[in-house]
């Protein structure tokens, strides 16, 4: 029986993605075979579908590092005909077959079963970053950070880690200053919970190497310059999390914020994280995220418009959460 599904291959140095139609023997070893619903669009899907950063690491392969659906087959006793699941990172999309198809195979112990709260639609509209953005939020609860301390600034705010991180934070009882180069989207983030608005700019150029003290926290998926004005500006035991690359990976700064303020900064790897930890960021999606802000943030496209939306990504035109319906 075939299915539908994106094919990214390497004739020369460019990469190509096309709609083609596989059949099972062209899925990957695993013992949970997945009927997929519904996969998205997240930063790291575009840097694979351009051929930038290496993501992908063997051809050909189905892209997408995300995918929710319900089992279709399985000799593992964990897992029944039936259950929902969804899988985010690991090997998808860099060695291993990812969510931009009808069908899906891969080991059991990717699978995370999905809350009872949440369809694989919703499943899907949080993805790798609405859950990178809980494990950013878990990282400045371990330094110590609560709504007491203050202010919790998130950058890249309009974009799918950032507005997951408001709509949490905000419920959760943080005051959220927003960091965006959109400033006509304002009402987008004041709807999700943020409380003040600030230009990307007044952090995205060369900055002094310890600033004003300004918030407690931060999560941060832009990286660059504008990481380190951000830890430079860090109130006395503050925390940084980090997760994200979209102004670059260099990080140009000094120690000063860290041995004068006592500054933590939090790497945040969604793809190589420890099951247990995964379970713990799942379970507080299901209670503590807010179903009616997600819907604000979604957007859904079919296969064939994945690759228009990825280019968008790079072009700072992405709102919120683009889900991909496989089967539209």
């Amino acid at each position: 029986m075939t299915f539908k599904a994106l094919l990214a291959t390497r004739p020369d140095k460019e990469i190509s993605v096309n709609l083609v139609e596989l059949n099972d023997e062209d899925l990957m070893p695993g013992d949970v075979t997945i009927d997929v619903d519904y996969s998205t669009v997240n930063y790291k899907d575009a840097l694979a579908l351009s051929g930038k950063a290496g993501v992908i690491q063997t051809f050909p392969l189905v892209p997408g590092i995300d995918l929710a659906g319900t089992v279709r087959q399985s000799s593992n006793s964990g897992f029944a005909v039936g259950e929902r699941v969804l899988v985010n990172g690991w090997g998808l999309s860099q060695t291993h077959h990812g969510g931009y198809a009808q069908r899906a195979r891969v080991g059991a112990e990717w699978l995370i079963k999905i809350p009872e709260r949440f369809s694989t639609r919703d499943a899907m509209a949080i993805g790798t970053a609405g859950y990178t953005a809980m494990l950013c939020i878990m990282a400045l609860e371990h330094g110590g950070i609560n709504p007491s301390r203050g202010d919790i600034l998130v950058t890249g705010a309009n974009g799918g880690v950032g507005s997951i991180a408001i709509a949490i934070l905000s419920d959760l009882g943080y005051r959220v200053i927003a960091s965006t180069g959109r400033p006509n989207e304002a009402d987008y983030l004041r709807g999700l919970g943020a409380a003040e608005i600030i230009d990307r700019a007044a952090l995205s150029e060369p900055g002094a190497p310890i600033a004003r003290e300004r918030w407690a926290g931060a999560v941060d998926s832009v990286g660059s310059h504008t990481l380190a004005n951000v830890i430079a500006q860090t109130q006395y035991r503050g925390v940084v999390s980090a997760c994200g690359l979209a102004q670059g990976t260099d990080l140009a700064q000094t120690v000063l914020p860290y041995i004068l303020r006592n500054v933590t900064l939090a790497g945040i790897d969604s793809v190589n994280t420890p099951q247990s930890v995964r379970e713990i960021a799942w379970s507080r999606l299901g209670h503590e995220l807010d179903l009616a802000k997600l819907q604000r943030t979604i957007t859904t496209i079919g296969l064939a418009d994945v690759q228009q939306v990825a280019a968008g990504m790079f072009a700072g035109k992405v709102q919120g959460r683009t889900v991909v319906d496989v089967n539209s």
